[in-house]
């Protein structure tokens, strides 16, 4: 009974909260921001009575792409016209990649894919007011509240440190700006400023989105010359136990080895650590041995549709591109 009575007192407390009404969250935000971060009071209540909840974000969020299968994925990303938009953007930008290449170890090819898949090289930047997204999200979507809160808390220091004004800043239904789509604690944590001009503008600069891009995934551990995912033969009996929803590498090679899994001619060392993909097709399914590079993707946004949609577009740009 001593055991019982501390656990419901958790799981009372726990759901209470899960539970508090958006005008209480913000308060608490409110509050947070003034003791926490040395905000004034009124500039942050001015700030937030200028927004309201907007439904439509809501209701995006609730649909992402990435819920789709596979087959209805793909072709939203891998098509003709973003393959020859990024073949002009390389070609444009050919010293600025090369650079970050040379200065991070980030292929251009994966920078490229990555705007490309983001924003279509600057074209598809947002329409939603990030301010507004985050406060929907943040007070209006128990799911993923705390973490949208997070991000609002970095979109008020980022915008007094890069001297943004909130209410002008325009992106994504999830709050993600610019050129790469950051959101704001990973604007305030990589952003870099690679043109050299005094500021990291993600927003107006193709180059800071270069430089930024390579140095985000430079931070989470891209290893310079090395592959990023095999595709793999399996045995239908032995692969069942070695699918697995996380995406963390929870197995090495001589596992799935064992498990009568292939990878073409290819070979790893017995200890490297993968990790068993599968990608629905119309009538089949498609099997992938993600590398640690591959995870590094995800890191960038965490779902394997959308590493694997940016690992096929770099191939393409990377054939097409022999320089």
């Amino acid at each position: 009974m001593k055991i019982l009575i501390p656990l419901i007192l958790i799981s009372l407390f726990t759901s209470f909260h899960a539970l508090s009404s958006p005008e209480t969250l913000q308060q608490e935000f409110i509050d947070k921001m003034v003791e926490k971060y040395n905000f004034k009071r009124s500039t942050v209540e001015d700030t937030l009575a200028k927004v309201e909840k907007n439904d439509k974000i809501l209701a995006s969020i609730a649909k992402p792409w990435e819920a789709k299968p596979w087959h209805q994925y793909y072709p939203i990303f891998l098509t003709e016209k973003r393959l020859n938009k990024g073949k002009e953007f390389w070609k444009k930008h050919h010293k600025l990649l090369e650079r970050a290449e040379q200065e991070t170890g980030v292929p251009a090819q994966i920078i490229v894919a990555i705007i490309g898949v983001e924003t279509f090289y600057g074209v598809y930047k947002g329409n939603y007011s990030v301010l507004e997204a985050l406060v929907t999200l943040g007070f209006h979507y128990p799911p993923r509240g705390k973490f949208f809160r997070r991000e609002l808390e970095q979109f008020f220091m980022l915008a007094e440190e890069e001297n943004f004004e909130l209410t002008e800043i325009k992106g994504s239904y999830a709050g993600a700006m610019g050129w790469g789509q950051f959101i704001s604690s990973s604007y305030r944590h990589y952003a870099v400023d690679f043109d050299k001009d005094g500021t990291r503008d993600l927003l107006n600069s193709p180059a800071d989105a270069i430089g930024s891009v390579a140095n985000y995934f430079k931070k989470h551990g891209w290893k310079m010359g090395q592959d990023i995912a095999y595709k793999a033969n399996v045995d239908v009996s032995d692969y069942q136990p070695l699918l697995k929803k996380s995406l963390k590498y929870e197995h090495q090679w001589h596992q799935l080895k064992n498990a009568n899994i292939t990878i073409g001619d290819n070979e790893l060392e017995p200890d490297t650590s993968v990790k068993l993909f599968e990608f629905k097709q119309p009538n089949n399914k498609e099997y992938w041995v993600g590398l640690k590079n591959f995870y590094v993707i995800t890191r960038y946004n965490h779902s394997p549709l959308y590493a694997m949609a940016v690992f096929q577009f770099s191939e393409q740009l990377k054939e097409e591109m022999q320089f």
